[in-house]
């Protein structure tokens, strides 16, 4: 075994162009399947976020929601019929809606996810949201996500001068404070409000008609229980999700009904060819420039195995070479697509295992491939 590992290293670094070229294709590889499972993984983990900062275990939705963008209302009846419900202490609406902000300093005007809750601290999880629900109490007054794309202006700057007044919607309101949420691949930008301040943004708004409602347990209730409960009890005209199911139906909504998701995975599978073209061109050609050397070990009595071995621990080598640069490289964009995109981009360490395994077996399989041209080395031909 020993020297089977001492004939691989010692053929490849004796053509140190060809392995360069191998290193570099391999890494290539390594840096689209990382780069493209990572935008995936950052996607699904930014349209989850909202509802991670909702103090609720359950969730009153329509039959018909697809993702946090794409709702439609309900009877908020159906709220005040689950108070009802053994184990439910507390109920809470929450409004979504894309309004046209402003922007303060350009006068640009961009798409901006507003959010609207009934002015009461414990209905997010977030405590700077908490400790600012005074000021939402005011007429026409709003929170801004810090964490929003910069095309909406210098928020928090501006807000170091005193409360700021923005045009929301042909409406202007004033901006009392921040809250750090963050952007999703379906939001730029995020505004936090009470719900009379929602209905005085978007004129004739029912708020008997929320999008999401939010369904608190007592302590010590078993959330699948009460969820069987209030199925039983409610009508069918809505649905009772808990939270990981809510984030499950947007999780799919996205990797399923939209190109996103394909688009990704093709990335990943267009990784995997290129790494595999190139390892395989790299052995083939590399075992056709010492098919003399092979035939001459044949020869000598090693069996095909053996040569086989010294393919595969090539590419195995190849492999080991290209990942270090390719998950530098990888590490190197994430962050700087988070710099730009703000999204939740990070290297996850079970990300780069299953990229690991991934470009073994690619160069694994391209190196079984290549010794296929074993064949020809016959000891005949040469004595």
């Amino acid at each position: 075994m020993k020297q089977s590992w001492i004939i691989a290293w010692r053929q490849l670094v004796k053509e140190k162009r060809r392995v360069a070229a191998a290193v570099a294709g391999i890494a290539f590889a390594v840096l689209l399947m990382l780069v493209q499972l990572g935008f995936e993984q950052a996607l699904f983990k930014s349209v989850r976020l909202l509802y991670r900062q909702f103090n609720a275990e359950l969730f009153l939705v329509s039959p018909r929601y697809q993702n946090s963008q794409f709702t439609f209302d309900f009877s908020a009846r159906r709220l005040e019929q689950a108070l009802a419900v053994d184990g439910v202490a507390s109920v809470d609406p929450v409004y979504f809606k894309m309004l046209i902000w402003k922007n303060p300093v350009t006068g640009a005007k961009l798409e901006i996810f507003a959010i609207a809750i009934p002015p009461r601290t414990g209905i997010v999880t977030m405590s700077e949201v908490n400790n600012q629900i005074p000021g939402l109490r005011q007429p026409d007054t709003i929170l801004f996500d810090a964490w929003s794309r910069s095309e909406f202006g210098p928020v928090a700057e501006l807000l170091n001068q005193g409360p700021l007044k923005v045009e929301i919607d042909g409406v202007t309101t004033t901006v009392d404070g921040l809250f750090h949420m963050g952007t999703s691949m379906a939001t730029n930008g995020n505004i936090l409000m009470s719900d009379e301040t929602f209905r005085d943004l978007v004129p004739g708004y029912d708020l008997r008609l929320p999008t999401v409602g939010l369904i608190k347990l007592r302590p010590g209730a078993d959330a699948l229980a009460v969820q069987a409960r209030l199925k039983a009890l409610l009508p069918s005209d809505v649905e009772v999700l808990t939270r990981e199911q809510l984030m499950g139906i947007e999780t799919t909504y996205w990797a399923t009904h939209t190109p996103i998701g394909f688009v990704f995975r093709l990335g990943l599978l267009m990784g995997l060819i290129v790494g595999s073209v190139v390892v395989y061109q790299i052995l083939y050609n590399d075992i056709s420039q010492h098919l003399n050397e092979y035939a001459t070990l044949k020869a000598m009595g090693y069996a095909d195995r053996f040569l086989i071995q010294i393919v595969l621990q090539e590419a195995l080598i190849l492999s080991m070479l290209g990942l270090i640069p390719g998950i530098a490289l990888s590490q190197a964009v994430y962050s700087l697509a988070h710099w730009v995109t703000l999204l939740p981009l990070q290297m996850d360490p079970i990300r780069v295992l299953i990229v690991c395994v991934l470009t073994v077996g690619m160069c694994a399989f391209s190196g079984l491939l290549a010794t296929r041209r074993l064949r020809h080395a016959d000891p005949a031909e040469i004595f």
